[in-house]
């Protein structure tokens, strides 16, 4: 018989994890399955109500780690520790509907991922679906990898699938982006946006620019070659701004006027040159840390 898991990130989630739990049984009545919880360092109850469910529920799991190390780590982690044929792999806050996946399974023999992805951002603050949307459309033109606008982390995945995810075992992942390069036969499924049902998210606007970022650097050095381009553009212009200023000294003299101009142009020049510094920086950074060879999490307790 195949078996189905469901992996669960969570931090700080003590209201949500007993409404979710509730939710799962409610939606998975004839399929047997078991809920692997990760609790993401969380500084709430989260854990506790985590260890109550599980004495009164024989189909839970979880993992807790020794602090918080991110959702990427704990998706990581609940993907290592699951063992079953299928792996579900959800948001705790019910914006990843549970209902889906009844349907998600009747499509899985016949490809090997079955996806989701919002097809509107009714609730979400304007401006984030602004930069999301443009995170998007910037990604898919410079890396090699596609990634759908609107698609969430929740996905039904056969276990060949969890083992090509887990043989890649970087440090700095982005797992949006893992999914699409890993490849595998894949069929969307398309909802609308759904509010949370309690609490407030933990993911700032910078946490998630951090995040939009962390994704670029991760599959492509396209920015690497737009520093050198600008560079190679702004250094024909500086020559030819040479040849310009000598033919006018020689032909009209050099008048003692311009400097504002002057000045503009060297803070221009210097805030190119700490932009093109700052994207080598960003991949030195993430090579540097690459190269520790630290963990990507720590498990503190498990059960």
């Amino acid at each position: 018989m195949q078996t189905l898991n469901i992996v669960v990130p969570c931090y700080n989630e003590e209201e949500m994890i007993p409404i979710f739990y509730e939710e799962l049984s409610k939606n998975l009545k004839n399929i047997t399955w078991e809920v692997i919880f990760i609790n993401d360092g969380s500084t709430d109850n989260t854990l506790n109500v985590i260890k109550k469910l599980k004495k009164k529920y024989d189909n839970i799991k979880y993992l807790s780690f020794s602090r918080n190390f991110g959702k990427e780590s704990a998706i990581y982690a609940g993907l290592e520790y699951s063992t079953g044929d299928y792996v579900v792999l959800m948001d705790v806050d019910l914006q990843d509907p549970p209902s889906l996946i009844p349907k998600m399974l009747t499509f899985i023999d016949k490809y090997d991922i079955i996806g989701t992805r919002r097809v509107t951002r009714k609730g979400e603050p304007a401006i984030r679906s602004f930069f999301a949307r443009l995170f998007y459309k910037i990604a898919n033109k410079i890396t090699k990898v596609e990634l759908v606008d609107g698609a969430r982390d929740f996905r039904l995945m056969k276990r060949e699938v969890v083992n090509a995810i887990l043989d890649l075992k970087e440090y700095n992942r982005f797992s949006k982006g893992i999914f699409q390069w890993v490849g595998f036969e894949t069929k969307w499924l398309e909802y609308e946006n759904i509010e949370r049902a309690k609490g407030e998210t933990s993911w700032s606007f910078w946490g998630l620019f951090k995040y939009s970022i962390e994704g670029i650097v991760s599959f492509t050095t396209a920015p690497l070659h737009i520093a050198t381009v600008i560079g190679i553009i702004f250094s024909i212009i500086a020559f030819l701004a040479i040849i310009f200023i000598i033919i006018k000294t020689i032909m009209f003299g050099d008048p003692v006027d311009g400097w504002p101009s002057t000045v503009s142009i060297i803070l221009f020049l210097s805030g190119i040159q700490l932009f093109a510094a700052g994207i080598i920086g960003e991949y030195l950074a993430k090579i540097y840390l690459e190269s520790k060879k630290r963990p990507i999490y720590i498990v503190k307790e498990k059960d």
